[in-house]
């Protein structure tokens, strides 16, 4: 079970006193938040001394620790709660997940046209696993976590699922408070009834069926002794094989590094199975949990009856393969090894050899990114290709055959949707736009038009107005062209600087996607402008451009969001007395960075679940796993670009900086909630600005995985309620930014 620890309330969705909208510190406002010690623990790296006044914080379980961060998170409540314009955006955030209509994600199709996918209705907490027989089928609740969450008081979710091929048993994970610690749980899908008992410490996906949907293969964590580093949490894990209904105590170690010794794997290989139904063989991916990259290797299914299986070597990591798909007895692999836009590869598994066998079957045109694929059932092949903020799904005839866009004339992206055997006729692909909520559609064939299979019946919100976008190119500090787009009402009269939310990431090559986000248009309609940067470090461009923004070259990811920034100046979008900065996660260096390094650029910054101490963040059990995107400080080149990109050694005494609110989950497993503690400690003590930094906590969430739509709602309205405190619009802080014809 997740840490327990006090939730922030949701402040009653009335009406607040009008205060002066002039920032916090300007407020009949709650005391100060509370003192924090200083004691030092320097650290000598490569011949330099690294300070560390607040290494105490990261013992978050020490009762001091506790009740420090509890009285920041009341701290944080307390001011947040006494914004003018919380209330507000509260009740409009609730009216328009209510409005927006019933969400569903993660369709997979079965043969015989048998469906699974998660729904969250409009009005209810969490997403529950539901199926149906084809589109005339009535749904059916299989799995609904509310019914956990009221047994035991902490949100529970739905971490994965992954259903038999014959749509017969279910694998499913859950896990309770954020804490993504799912356990393994398998269901006979006609009668609801659990098939065995939960199996702890699956937290990966990847769990899959054997062709004759018998067994499952699982990831499993091992279970460590107290006290032990935290460090340990990912190292040989192994594959286990269980019969459905079996005691877990009966499954068989298939695969791993504890296992399979003579393959001479690291620690970190944690392994996932694939099966297909009509293949004879299976494959075992390894990662680091972190990138895609690591090793492939090979067997029959029918050595599975055998006491040892023989894995046949496929691939190592310098083959950088990023994804596979194994169809039939064919193995298609994505690399972007000599090809940065990447290359789709084709290994016919019968012919024994590695990947100096396969052969290519699609490469990526100029401009684009090819990204996903999936084999058809007629043997055409079916790929994403990305270019700038959108992606479309091509059909190839065959390979080395030029695409043809399956949704010619459908504005915005299409993407490949989940048809794991390969064995459906049409193609189901899900659409999106920066201003219209996605849409399932599916075309039955070549030449056959596209149409809406009314799965998901999302509306924009009622009252939404028109909204323009533009997406363009922007010079970087060094000339390069950084790909910003920027979504605003369409009537906001030209060179009128308004409160204006810039949003980035930069890294692991992921990169933003144009979406249609229902939680913005609060934002939008007050005549808020959102602008989305895809930095160095994210993949817009391929892997060159990942890793243009990468350990030693990560300064780029913040220069370009500072960039971006200077832009939004320049054409009167906002001044930095309007301006604010968002980043998430690994999304932290880029805003943490860019307000430590250009602090009067902003008006308000928000840090949510970031990595703001880079230096000490692998010795955290998912830090260690992130050395292979960061660098580790054992190098003495990686660790003074460790040290570039940690906020929390950049924050500089005695400086102006803007407001911030730092937001974390208590039971993040992903980003230690010790992160934002030490940086909200840090800037607390150094700016002299007089503007607030709050710790926002959340002790019955982590990473954001699994939040309820109330945690999502409330967390929005306290960022949007902070950044609009802080910003002073020309005319004065009351000053409106709607148009006045529209108001």
């Amino acid at each position: 079970m997740p840490v327990r620890f006090p939730r922030l309330r949701a402040p009653a969705l009335a009406v607040s006193v009008a205060l002066a909208a002039a920032g916090l510190a300007a407020h009949a406002a709650p005391v100060a938040p509370p003192a924090t010690p200083v004691r030092d623990v320097p650290q000598v790296l490569h011949g330099t001394t690294v300070p560390d006044p607040y290494r105490h914080l990261e013992d978050v379980k020490h009762p001091a620790t506790q009740d420090w961060l509890k009285a920041q998170g009341a701290y944080a409540e307390q001011a947040l709660a006494a914004l003018p314009e919380r209330a507000r955006f509260a009740q409009r955030l609730a009216d328009v997940n209510r409005s927006t209509g019933d969400q569903v994600r993660q369709l997979v199709r079965l043969p015989g046209d048998r469906l699974f996918y998660l729904k969250r209705a409009a009005g209810e907490a969490q997403f529950k696993l539901v199926t149906r027989d084809g589109l005339a089928g009535a749904e059916r609740v299989l799995v609904d976590p509310e019914a956990l969450t009221r047994a035991h008081g902490v949100p529970h979710a739905i971490n994965y699922f992954t259903p038999s091929w014959d749509g017969r048993r279910l694998a499913y994970g859950v896990s309770a408070g954020g804490s993504e610690d799912a356990s393994l749980h398998l269901m006979d899908v006609a009668t609801g009834r659990p098939l065995g008992e939960p199996v702890p410490r699956v937290q990966q996906d990847g769990v899959s069926w054997t062709p004759d949907s018998r067994f499952v293969a699982y990831n499993q964590l091992r279970a460590l002794p107290e006290g032990s580093p935290a460090t340990e949490h990912y190292l040989d894990s192994t594959v286990f094989l269980l019969e459905a209904g079996a005691p877990a105590a009966s499954a068989r170690a298939l695969f791993g590094p504890l296992v399979n010794r003579e393959l001479e794997l690291e620690r970190l290989d944690v392994a996932s199975l694939q099966f297909h139904p009509d293949s004879r063989f299976m494959v075992a991916r390894t990662t680091d949990t972190t990138v895609p990259e690591g090793k492939l290797f090979v067997a029959r299914v029918a050595d599975l009856a055998e006491p040892a299986i023989s894995w046949r070597p496929l691939s190592r990591f310098e083959d950088a393969i990023t994804d596979v798909v194994l169809h039939g007895d064919t193995l298609y692999l994505r690399t972007h090894k000599q090809a940065p836009r990447g290359r789709w590869l084709a290994l016919a598994l019968r012919e024994g050899g590695g990947i100096e066998k396969a052969k290519v079957v699609l490469d990526a045109p100029p401009r684009a990114v090819v990204k996903g694929l999936l084999p058809a059932a007629d043997g055409s092949l079916l790929a994403e290709l990305s270019e700038g903020f959108n992606t479309r799904v091509m059909r190839h005839a065959a390979p080395g055959q030029p695409g043809v866009d399956v949704a010619a004339g459908r504005p915005g992206s299409t993407f490949l949707l989940d048809d794991r055997a390969h064995a459906q006729g049409g193609v189901w692909m899900g659409t999106s736009t920066w201003t219209e909520p996605p849409r399932i559609v599916r075309s039955a064939g070549p030449g056959q038009p596209v149409e809406d299979t009314g799965l998901l019946k999302l509306q924009v919100p009622p009252g939404t107005p028109a909204l323009a976008v533009r997406e363009l190119l922007v010079p970087s500090h060094d000339g390069v062209q950084v790909p910003l787009a920027v979504i605003h009402r369409a009537d906001r009269v030209p060179g009128t600087p308004a409160p204006t939310l810039l949003v980035g990431y930069g890294a692991y090559g992921f990169s933003m996607e144009a979406r249609f986000n229902a939680l913005s248009v609060p934002w939008l309609e007050q005549g808020g402008v959102m602008a989305l940067v895809n930095v160095r470090g994210s993949g817009a461009f391929g892997d060159d451009w990942h890793r243009a923004g990468f350990k030693t070259t990560k300064p780029n990811t913040w220069k370009d969001g500072i960039a971006a920034a200077r832009w939004l100046v320049a054409e009167r979008y906002a001044t930095p007395q309007t301006l604010g900065i968002w980043g998430t996660s690994a999304g932290g260096i880029f805003v943490g960075r860019a307000v430590t390094e250009a602090p009067d650029l902003f008006a308000a910054a928000i840090f949510d679940v970031g990595i703001m101490d880079a230096i000490r963040a692998e010795e955290s059990a998912n830090g260690i796993t992130n050395i292979s995107e960061f660098g580790t400080v054992k190098d003495p080149v990686e660790f003074r670009a460790l040290l570039q990109m940690s906020t929390y050694h950049q924050i500089r005494d005695g400086v102006r900086y803007p407001a911030v609110m730092l937001v974390h989950g208590v039971n993040d497993p992903r980003v230690d909630v010790w992160q934002s503690a030490k940086a909200a400690a840090r800037l607390q003590a150094a700016s002299t600005s007089g503007k607030p930094v709050l710790l926002r906590l959340d002790g019955q969430a982590g990473h954001g995985v699994g939040s309820t739509a109330g945690q999502q709602v409330s967390k929005m309205a306290d960022i949007y309620a902070f950044l609009r405190a802080q910003m002073v619009l020309p005319g004065g802080a009351g000053a409106s930014t709607v148009p006045a014809a529209a108001r």
